[in-house]
C-alpha cells in the first residue's frame, strides 16, 4: 500500500573534492524522486560559512556581484560576492578573494600573501551603499591576521622610521605602529556578521599559525617565528583602534582574518547557523544530510551538525549520507543522527568513489525511500 510521501528538507554540504552542496542536494533529490516522482521536497544546500556558501544562500534567492580586487599574491582575480534582502545586506566569501584553491595564491609564499582584496571588496561594498555585511571565514590561504585588509580601509602601518611596511606576515616583521585614525569612517556605521565555527585564538599553540598554518604552506620550522610576528602586531592594533579581541575564540580563523574582523567590531557567529537561518531551514517530516567525510570533528558545529540540531527542536527524523564514516565515532553520532550511511556499495577507489558521488548520493537516497515506504505502509 503506498501511503503520502514525506515532505523532505534535503540539506548536506558540500562532499570535498567531489561536489558541490548544491549538486549533492540535487543528486540526493532525484533518488527521492523515483520513489516519490510528486512528493514535497525542500533544497537546501548547506554550508559554513567556507566554500560554497555564496551557492547555499543563492539557492534561497539574493543576487549575484562580481568585484576585480587583489588576490592573495596581488594579482587581481574576479571575485564573487551576493547581495540579499533587497541589496541591504552584502555577503562575502572570503574563499572568493584568499581562497586555498587560487593558483597564484599558492604559488606565493604564505609569508607574502595578503588580504588587502577583502579591504578593497568591503570598500568596493560600501561605495555603493552597503553598511551590513555577513562575511563568511574558511578556506582560506593567508595568515596575516587581516592585516591587508585592515591597511586597505585606512589604518596605516609603519616601521620605526614612519615607513609603510607591507601587511604580510612578512613585512609586519618590521613594524613599530599602528595608527587607526584614519581608518575609512564609514566602518563605524558598518555591521559585520563573522561565520565562521573556528574558536581559536590569534595566537599560541592553538592559534592560528600553529593549528592551520601547516596547511597553507607554513613550513614547521617557520610556525614559532610567524606566530611571534602576529603576537607583537595584535596588541599594537588592539590600542590602536580600542577593542581587545586578540584571545577571543574566532580571533584565529581564517590565518587571524578573525582578529581583525573582531576588532572592526564584528559579531561572530556559527557560520552553519547564520547559513541556516538564512534557508529557513524549518518543519519537515524528514531531513537528509550529509558531507564529505563525518567523524567526531561533524559534533563541533559542522554543517550537518546544524542541520541535525534544527530538527531535533522539531522532533524531526535526520539521515547522515556521507561519503565516508568513522565508524568508532557511531556511538557519539547516533546521539544526533537516526541514522548513518556512507556512500560506498561495495569496494571501491577513492577515485571512483568521487567520479561517481552523484550517482551514488542518488542511489543511496532512492534506498532510504524505499525503506521509509515500507516502514511506513
Amino acid at each position: 500500500m503506498l501511503v503520502p510521501p514525506p515532505v523532505v528538507v534535503v540539506a548536506p554540504n558540500s562532499y570535498k573534492g567531489s561536489v558541490s552542496a548544491t549538486a549533492a542536494a540535487a543528486a540526493l533529490s532525484r533518488g527521492l524522486a523515483r520513489v516519490w516522482p510528486d512528493g514535497e521536497r525542500r533544497i537546501c544546500p548547506m554550508a559554513d560559512g567556507g566554500e560554497g556558501t555564496l551557492d547555499a544562500i543563492f539557492s534561497r534567492g539574493g543576487r549575484r556581484g562580481s568585484a576585480r580586487v587583489s588576490g592573495a599574491s596581488g594579482a587581481p582575480i574576479d571575485a564573487a560576492f551576493g547581495l540579499i534582502e533587497g541589496d541591504a545586506i552584502a555577503v562575502i566569501e572570503s574563499a572568493q578573494v584568499v581562497g586555498l584553491t587560487e593558483a597564484n595564491g599558492i604559488a606565493t609564499a604564505v609569508e607574502q600573501r595578503s588580504t588587502r582584496g577583502l579591504g578593497e571588496l568591503v570598500r568596493t561594498l560600501l561605495d555603493a551603499g552597503i553598511r551590513k555585511f555577513m562575511i563568511g571565514l574558511g578556506g582560506s590561504s593567508t595568515n596575516d591576521a587581516g592585516a591587508g585588509m585592515l591597511a586597505t580601509l585606512g589604518v596605516k602601518l609603519v616601521d620605526g622610521k614612519g615607513r609603510d611596511v607591507e601587511p604580510t606576515p612578512l613585512g609586519l616583521k618590521a613594524l613599530a605602529q599602528v595608527d587607526a585614525s584614519t581608518l575609512d569612517p564609514r566602518m563605524a556605521e558598518a555591521q559585520i556578521t563573522i561565520m565562521s565555527d573556528v574558536t581559536n585564538p590569534l595566537c599560541g599553540e592553538r592559534g592560528a599559525t600553529a593549528i592551520f598554518g601547516p596547511q597553507k604552506g607554513v613550513a614547521t620550522e617557520r610556525v614559532a617565528e610567524i606566530d611571534a610576528t602576529l603576537a607583537r602586531f595584535a596588541p599594537l592594533a588592539e590600542r590602536a583602534i580600542g577593542r581587545g579581541v586578540k584571545d577571543r575564540p574566532g580571533a584565529g580563523a581564517a590565518g587571524g582574518l578573525g582578529f581583525a574582523l573582531l576588532l572592526l567590531g564584528g559579531e561572530l557567529r556559527s557560520g552553519a547557523e547564520v547559513v541556516a537561518d538564512l534557508l529557513g531551514l524549518d518543519a519537515a517530516l524528514w531531513l537528509i544530510t550529509g558531507e564529505g567525510r563525518t567523524d567526531r570533528q561533524t559534533l563541533l558545529g559542522k554543517a550537518p551538525f546544524v542541520a541535525a540540531r534544527h530538527a531535533a527542536a522539531r522532533g524531526v527524523p535526520v539521515t547522515l549520507v556521507s561519503g565516508s564514516i568513522d565508524r568508532s565515532a557511531l556511538a557519539e553520532l547516533r546521539s544526533r543522527f537516526t541514522s548513518c550511511h556512507a556512500l560506498a556499495f561495495g569496494p571501491a577507489t577513492l577515485e571512483e568513489c568521487v567520479a561517481n558521488a552523484p550517482a551514488l548520493l542518488a542511489d543511496t537516497a532512492e534506498q532510504l525511500a524505499r525503506l521509509f515506504q515500507a516502514r511506513a505502509a
